[in-house]
């Protein structure tokens, strides 16, 4: 009940502390931050450079943590009062920032980790539970309960305000202001959000990241930076990696410079599928795999390379809904996974062609037609092309006409034919032995084909002589 006690105060003291920050939409509105400047800083050594690991045995006077508590940490105390000499229990501190002061080996070989609290202006030390400062400093366990402000000071500074991608879709949302409740979230991985603030997350995750989509939206990840005092080496790190690393949960909107100038010359392009293919996108809440028709519009808001590959993510937004979607996709064709065996639609070059297509400048039921691959009447011969390709065969006739010749399935050839002017007037099936394809004869033999090649009867059009063999 005690250790309750406190944890209720020390919550209601800690309301105005600047290292809490809360996403919108909780119970009380947040106080307000002041934002800082940020600095552009490259991502491919953004950890390296700005965010060092520090082992106890290169701690520097002054360094400055936060007690940072969980629910284990109220039944076993970590602090000692310096003036008492008794033990103060973690939840009485909850949210207090300590300031390093150094350690010292005391008359019966114990050693005190000594800290000043800048809340209260008391001394406190914790007690080194075993060997020299030198044996104990170099291990992953370091002081329970402390957080490092170093690395949250310098992400405030860094990140403040910073368009960032999302790189997984998991993250959570804050549930209430006065305690740690949240309940997760799935947003759109390669997601555009932005920085809108940074506090104290966990002892392990130190640094938690508050970002808001374009909708207005807010969530956070508790990620871990340097790792200083985290309780984390990388050997012990790994499986997390993929959420809790800034690198696993975020990637700079300048990930796009990592690749060569001419693959970053289709950011922000129009282009549209030339074939049916898959791709990611995100529907009633969940990420999922979605078949995606030809000649489907997309405006390029995103190049990112996929980490270990020759692909590349493209985020692409559909011209008509704005949905956002996913592909990955190669720039060379060498590059394609498997090699000959693989998908040919991962190689951009197959898969899209540049600008809305010619199917934009047609009605909505040809538009229908040319997705579906069929050819419907009125439609020109650049909109057949569209649905269908390049026809094996085309007969030309001395009255202007045209007729151009498909394979279909099942030994199916399907004649389409044009007039003068290039539209189409009639679209026919028939099989390859020369019967037309109707519910009639479906799968039967014409009365004529029974009756023997012989015939030289010429019926119809010239065009349709050529396509039935009589001409």
């Amino acid at each position: 009940m005690i250790a309750g006690m406190a944890f209720v105060m020390s919550t209601v003291m800690a309301q105005d502390n600047p290292y809490i920050v809360k996403t919108k939409g909780v119970k009380r509105e947040a106080a307000e931050r002041s934002h800082q400047d940020t600095d552009e800083t490259e991502p491919t050594d953004f950890m390296g450079k700005n965010f060092r690991y520090y082992s106890m045995c290169d701690w520097k006077v002054g360094m400055r943590f936060m007690v940072v508590p969980e629910k284990f940490d109220l039944l076993v105390n970590t602090f000692y009062d310096a003036a008492t000499k008794k033990e103060v229990g973690n939840g009485s501190l909850r949210h207090y920032i300590m300031v390093y002061k150094g350690h010292e080996m005391l008359p019966n070989g114990r050693v005190h980790i000594n800290f000043t609290c800048e809340d209260n202006g008391k001394d406190y030390y914790f007690v080194q539970p075993w060997g020299t400062f030198e044996d104990y400093c170099y291990t992953k366990s370091g002081v329970p309960t402390l957080a490092y402000l170093g690395d949250v000071d310098k992400a405030r500074e860094l990140l403040m305000n910073q368009p960032l991608l999302t790189r997984t879709q998991n993250f959570r949302v804050d549930t209430e202001y006065d305690g740690d409740g949240y309940r997760d979230v799935v947003v759109d991985k390669n997601m555009l959000v932005t920085v809108k603030a940074i506090g104290v997350g966990t002892r392990s995750y130190p640094v938690k990241i508050i970002v808001e989509d374009e909708n207005g939206n807010q969530f956070y990840q508790n990620v871990a930076m340097s790792m200083t005092n985290s309780g984390l080496r990388e050997e012990g790190f790994s499986y997390d990696v993929d959420t809790y690393s800034f690198a696993g949960s975020f990637e700079f909107l300048g990930a796009n410079m990592t690749v060569s100038s001419n693959i970053r010359e289709y950011l922000n392009k129009t282009v549209h599928t030339k074939f049916v293919t898959s791709m990611s996108s995100k529907g009633s809440g969940k990420v999922r795999d979605v078949k995606v028709p030809r000649f489907t519009g997309f405006i390029i808001d995103e190049i990112t390379p996929v980490r270990n590959s020759k692909y590349y993510t493209l985020t692409m937004r559909e011209t008509d809904s704005r949905r956002i979607y996913y592909k990955d996709v190669v720039f060379n064709e060498d590059d394609i996974a498997g090699g000959a065996s693989g998908a040919r639609d991962d190689f951009f070059g197959y898969l899209f062609g540049m600008g809305e297509g010619e199917a934009r400048n047609t009605s909505k039921e040809t538009r229908a037609a040319i997705r579906e691959g069929r050819v419907i009447n009125g439609m020109t011969k650049e909109e057949v092309e569209l649905a269908m390709g390049e026809p094996f065969k085309k007969v030309f006739d001395a009255e202007g006409g045209e007729m151009w010749m498909y394979t279909r399935s099942n030994d199916v050839i399907l004649d389409v034919w044009f007039d003068e002017k290039g539209y189409v007037t009639k679209a026919k099936a028939r099989r390859a032995n020369d019967e037309p394809v109707n519910k009639k004869n479906r799968g039967k033999r014409s009365a004529k084909s029974m009756a023997g090649r012989g015939s030289t009867k010429q019926n119809g059009t010239p065009l349709e002589q050529i396509a039935s063999g009589e001409f």
